[in-house]
């Protein structure tokens, strides 16, 4: 089963590093965001990947054109200009990378990738710029289970402000930084039915989502787990915070 991975954005509100580079390719530790969130799905068993790409997207190919060399020893030969890898620490995952539009919206990114998506019953789809300890599994599970074109992910936000407490006198009785919110978004990790592209027109995959709470056809995976997405430079320091603290909840490879 196919992963498309949503890469085409230009991150403008992450403008301090993504004037440089596309999104996805913003490091955690040593790594790339996008391989993190690869890793995610590998560790279920899917390896199978369609970068929609965008903005900055030949950085991106350019990244896992050179990872078998970056992240092993190897002898190149100057007069023949090839080269022999020495060890095999290599993801075995297959790679397709659609060159989707420069502007374009998430829904046109996947009408773009349709064809390399069509012939899949079911395939999944999420946002580049995001991680989360979602049970891909259960989710799969669940989609099939409840029968419909399309299942997303619903997780909890963490409000950007501090919440505060008081009594009926207005005094104060408590802080919270950062809670977490009751209320539920879509955090990607969605599941579609090949039924979707009926129902893609272009624009934003989330107008698709509006005919579909029409016809019933559209389900909520409930994650009450971790989500957070890479959107400022603050969230750019809390991800790396939690990589080299070993506190990262979406880790959950070995």
């Amino acid at each position: 089963m196919k992963v498309a991975i949503l890469c085409g954005g230009r991150g403008t509100r992450l403008n301090e590093i993504t004037e440089f580079i596309p999104k996805p390719l913003v490091q955690i530790g040593d790594k790339p965001l996008l391989w993190h969130l690869m890793k995610t799905y590998s560790h279920y068993g899917f390896k199978e990947f369609v970068l929609c790409l965008g903005y900055k997207g030949e950085m991106i190919k350019d990244y896992f054109l050179k990872y078998p060399l970056m992240v092993n020893n190897f002898t190149k030969s100057l007069n023949s200009n090839s080269f022999e890898v020495h060890s095999s620490d290599t993801e075995d995952w297959k790679i397709t990378f659609v060159d989707t539009g420069l502007d374009s919206l998430t829904g046109e990114r996947l009408l773009n990738a349709k064809k390399f998506l069509e012939n899949e019953d079911i395939f999944m789809v999420t946002y580049g710029d995001g991680l989360s300890n979602v049970a891909i599994n259960e989710l799969l599970a669940f989609h099939k289970r409840m029968g419909k074109i399309a299942t997303i992910t619903g997780g909890h936000p963490y409000s950007k402000w501090g919440m505060i407490q008081v009594d009926d006198r207005n005094i104060i009785k408590a802080f919270w930084q950062k809670p977490v919110l009751t209320d539920y978004i879509n955090v990607g990790f969605m599941v579609f039915n090949k039924e979707v592209f009926d129902y893609i027109k272009g624009a934003e995959i989330e107008d698709v989502f509006v005919e579909l709470v029409k016809r019933g056809e559209i389900a909520m995976f409930k994650h009450d787990g971790f989500f957070h997405a890479m959107d400022t430079y603050r969230d750019y320091l809390e991800f790396n915070k939690m990589w080299e603290t070993e506190q990262a909840p979406w880790k959950i490879w070995k």
